[in-house]
């Protein structure tokens, strides 16, 4: 078996796209203004998003850090933080916004690298560039995981996709109310509060 290279940086690692990296040497990246996510052991670079797909992840992550603090539920992550879906070839994700339950969150509180576990809540955010069938096949990468919930929050159309299975998908227009109380106890919110 193929070794990944030990010193590693972006520039380093394009003629070793063929070998499977792992959780600790994407960990170990150099900070060049560049993200990353892991999948299957293949590096995938992420774009930064843009004015309004960031304004909007933080009104999520604002909404939700502050129900899930009031209530002590769990911890609230925000953009770029890494979950370890699985092992050989490693596969860690970054969404826009995650919820991880009080209980399931108590063995690893005092992690420093990536959370071995899926969360609870996923949001995305799509930005223009986004192809739908991309952000579709991520949000069941983490539903495959363990993930209960993952809302795709649709800034263009000022919709919510909300997907508990792989293949269903519930589309909330900003006049509907989106109810995640199953995952994350007694939040709702109007759609049109993530646009605010």
């Amino acid at each position: 078996m193929t070794q990944a290279p030990e010193n590693l940086s972006a520039s380093s690692l394009q003629p070793h796209l063929g070998v499977p990296l792992t959780a600790e040497q994407l960990l170990e990246l150099p900070d060049q203004g560049r993200h990353y996510e892991l999948v299957r052991g293949e590096l995938r670079m992420m774009s930064p998003g843009g004015f309004q797909h960031g304004r909007i992840a933080a009104r999520v992550v604002s909404l939700l850090e502050q129900h899930v603090r009031q209530h002590q539920l769990g911890a609230v992550c925000g953009a770029e933080t890494g979950f370890l879906l699985s092992r050989n070839p490693d596969t860690v994700l970054a969404p826009d916004a995650a919820f991880v339950s009080r209980e399931r969150l108590a063995p690893h509180e005092q992690s420093t690298g990536y959370l071995p576990l899926a969360p609870d809540l996923v949001v995305e955010v799509i930005s223009p560039q986004d192809r739908f069938s991309q952000v579709e096949e991520k949000a069941r990468r983490w539903l495959d995981a363990g993930t209960r919930l993952v809302l795709l929050v649709d800034p263009g159309q000022q919709q919510v996709h909300v997907l508990r299975e792989p293949r269903q998908v519930l589309v909330l227009a900003e006049d509907e109310l989106l109810d995640a109380t199953d995952v994350v106890p007694g939040w709702q919110v109007p759609v049109r509060e993530l646009f605010a």
